[in-house]
């Protein structure tokens, strides 16, 4: 789906997964005995482990020092310190010093570790439920269906501006190949390929997969946006919310393909054809 936000989605995945699973081994192959016998595959494993457990301690107890952190979990100064500077490398933790209230005793205050942003992130949130909440409200609301096609439609707009110039300044031969960096730009790791009669876009990541498998109108918003754009008819193949590996969307080779309408920037305006056009497959694998 095409969403602004979420450039780092990749990068917050990975994290996601090694701070969720404790049993995550990046590097797949044979194993490398260490001198003393054991495979070095399970001595990583292990200080992911330690690690994941370190970040879990500042997320559960708020800021903490090397100290506090080595009391909570057993461990010496020494080992939270190596972990600590693998999770601030990785963008995970971060390092302040401590605010202090009253009178400042002498030395320099103790430095403290909190959870960046990304690093609060990598564990479980409820996005993807408050997204469906707000939704349903809608749906219940302010007009069923229709409205949250409306919702999609506009979000797709409010967020097509990139896209939108990607296409506008490559030749007609490459609008497919620009609008997949631009969307790989975003997180959504697509590419364009030839087909025998036209070409396809396949987008391998959808941030937002979970809600679309309650709400098609995301995915038919999105495809009639691609279709304006494109200047042509488009047909989703396969989409991630439908169960597929990928999201994939055929981009037949017509003669009569126009370059996309000029539109005010951040306001294009979908037109009842390309919806009529495209929302039959929109969403679904016709399959």
């Amino acid at each position: 789906m095409t969403q602004g936000t979420v450039r780092r989605a990749g990068r917050r995945l990975s994290r996601s997964r090694e701070l969720r699973n404790n049993g995550v081994v990046k590097n797949v192959g044979a194993a490398r005995e260490t001198p003393t016998g054991t495979p070095q595959e399970e001595l990583a494993t292990g200080e992911r482990s330690t690690r994941n457990r370190v970040a879990r301690s500042i997320l559960d107890h708020g800021q903490s020092t090397v100290a506090e952190l080595a009391g909570r979990l057993g461990l010496t100064q020494a080992a939270v310190r190596r972990h600590l500077d693998a999770l601030v490398a990785d963008g995970v933790v971060e390092a302040r010093e401590r605010r202090v209230y009253g009178a400042r005793t002498r030395g320099r205050p103790a430095k403290v570790f909190t959870l960046t942003d990304c690093g609060r992130d990598a564990f479980d949130q409820s996005y993807d439920t408050l997204a469906m909440d707000a939704l349903r409200w809608i749906a219940e609301r302010e007009g069923g269906d229709e409205a949250v096609a409306a919702f999609a439609r506009a979000r797709i707009a409010a967020q097509s501006a990139a896209y939108r110039k990607a296409v506008e300044q490559a030749a007609p031969e490459q609008r497919t190949e620009a609008l997949a960096k631009a969307l790989s730009a975003d997180g959504y790791a697509a590419t364009a390929r030839s087909a025998p009669t036209g070409e396809q876009l396949c987008q391998h990541h959808c941030p937002v997969a979970h809600v679309a498998e309650q709400f098609p109108q995301l995915c038919e918003a999105e495809t009639e946006f691609f279709a304006e754009l494109l200047g042509t008819h488009v047909q989703r193949l396969a989409t991630i919310a439908h169960g597929d590996g990928v999201c994939t969307t055929f981009i037949p080779k017509t003669s009569t393909t126009k370059a996309p309408a000029a539109t005010a920037p951040g306001t294009p305006k979908i037109s009842d054809t390309t919806h009529n056009a495209s929302a039959s497959t929109a969403g679904r694998n016709p399959a």
